[in-house]
């Protein structure tokens, strides 16, 4: 039984290695042998170069000084209604005095502005990564807070005939004040 092994395995062993070792005997000339270097690209007459000066702007000292880290938590949010500055602004105004969404504790014409305190909001959780998800199995989820939090309401011109409302304050406060002003309004 060993010779009738030895007798296939030996001639399989010589045809694979007569296989492997042909790869290279079926190209007759290797192209990158015979490649020849091309003169460089040339501009046509009539046209420009393009400015080489702005190529290495050296910036000005002390702009690369680290900026402010923003506010953890502290967001803005907008969307736009098609109508006037001042018509979107007394709309927020009366939305905003009937007290469902917060209280008013300011407010500014010329601006066009609002401060309101937001009571709760829900907080977005922060989602874990997969071995957090997989190994950290913590049940509480982010839930609404009682806490006052203090946003402001802006109402700027978004084009000709819009305007943008944004709300800039803290992250579950805006998105509860946001999404109460959409209701509200009918946006």
């Amino acid at each position: 039984m060993k010779k009738s092994s030895l007798l296939v395995t030996l001639p399989a062993l010589a045809f694979a290695g007569l296989l492997l070792s042909g790869c290279g005997m079926f190209r007759s000339t290797k192209a990158w042998e015979t490649a020849k270097q091309e003169s460089p690209l040339e501009i046509p007459p009539g046209l420009d170069t393009p400015p080489a000066n702005a190529a290495l702007v050296i910036p000005p000292p002390g702009s690369n000084q680290p900026q402010a880290a923003p506010v953890p938590g502290a967001i803005s949010d907008a969307f736009v209604v098609s109508d006037s500055v001042d018509s979107t602004y007394q709309k927020v105004g009366q939305f905003l005095a009937g007290g469902s969404a917060g209280q008013v504790t300011g407010h500014d014409d010329s601006a066009h502005s609002y401060a309101v305190n937001v009571v709760g909001g829900v907080a977005p959780a922060q989602k874990r990564g997969f071995f957090g998800r997989m190994f950290h199995h913590d049940k509480s989820k982010a839930g609404s807070d009682t806490a006052t939090h203090a946003v402001q309401v802006t109402v700027n011109p978004s084009g000709s005939s819009a305007s943008e409302v944004r709300v800039q304050g803290d992250e579950g406060a805006v998105a509860k004040l946001i999404d109460a002003l959409k209701k509200g309004m009918g946006s």
